[in-house]
């Protein structure tokens, strides 16, 4: 059992910090808003701190999960952020989503205090974290990922060490190019066979089994034919996932027309109100269309 700390409880970081309590290990958690951090606190073994310096002190493993760059340089860097509190040979675990370039930013940092650090975002959304069922990415050197791994193990069902620092969120920009356009297609094929007359619900249970079947078919078709969007991963943070991917893409020369175009479409989909919607709401405005 390792000494973890755990920096951000939002919808993922919650239910993973609760994870790593329930596994045995000795648990210290962080939280922007201090209520949630004590609502956690009701709910699990471990201990709140005040700042993420305080978290990070003593602990061998320190997870963050932030919003983005910004936020994530806020509870890292500084006198009162986390690379402050570590000792040398500790570990940084970041599973916010970022970019390659803050990645690789932080881990020069850690390395000149003697610290190791991986990126290594997550995909599964809210299910998956609460479940303990969360495929992570990470990018690293390979000594300190194996340091990580087995308590990383107490919410993945799948981690995988990719490559050097930063390799971790490029994959994760794969995955989001791929979930963009998925529920695009899913979409658009729902629209069209409602259009035509068809049995939609039927019409999934039959391409389902076959060469189109894919984890959004499976987990989205319904709810995206209620018309019901109050879960799951909101347009807001695939936004901000997109930008970053996209401007990645402009650096490494990548064609992701799209890509680009899903980015617009997900635009079209606040400006109807629904930043707070489940990524799935992009049939929300094919609808509104006819």
């Amino acid at each position: 059992m390792a000494k973890v700390a755990f920096i951000g409880l939002g919808v993922m970081g919650f239910p993973m910090a609760g994870h790593l309590a329930r596994a045995g290990h000795e648990v210290r958690v962080y939280n922007r808003s201090a209520a949630k951090a004590q609502l956690w606190r009701e709910r699990h073994a471990g201990e709140v701190a005040a700042t993420p310096c305080e978290a990070a002190r003593g602990a061998e493993l320190v997870m963050s999960c932030v919003g983005n760059d910004d936020d994530l340089r806020s509870v890292l860097l500084g006198a009162q952020g986390a690379f402050a509190g570590m000792s040398c040979g500790a570990v940084l675990v970041d599973h916010t989503t970022a970019s390659a370039r803050v990645a690789r930013e932080l881990a020069a940092v850690a390395a000149q205090q003697g610290l190791g650090f991986l990126d290594a975002p997550v995909s599964g959304g809210q299910a998956g974290a609460e479940g303990g069922a969360l495929t992570v990415m990470v990018g690293g050197e390979a000594a300190v990922y194996a340091r990580a791994e087995p308590v990383i193990g107490a919410y993945a069902r799948m981690s995988r060490l990719m490559g050097p620092v930063g390799s971790g969120q490029l994959t994760k920009m794969v995955n989001q190019i791929c979930v963009g356009g998925l529920l695009q297609g899913l979409a658009e094929a729902l629209h069209f066979a409602q259009c035509a007359g068809l049995d939609a619900q039927a019409a999934m249970e039959v391409i389902g089994k076959g060469a189109a079947q894919s984890w959004q078919l499976d987990n989205r078709h319904q709810s995206m034919l209620q018309g019901r969007f109050d879960f799951g991963f909101a347009v807001d943070w695939m936004r901000k996932d997109l930008a970053i991917l996209l401007d990645e893409a402009r650096g490494n020369g990548a064609q992701l027309p799209v890509t680009a175009l899903v980015d617009q479409f997900y635009a079209d989909v606040q400006a109807m109100g629904g930043g707070r919607w489940d990524t799935s709401s992009l049939i929300a405005r094919l609808k509104q269309r006819v």
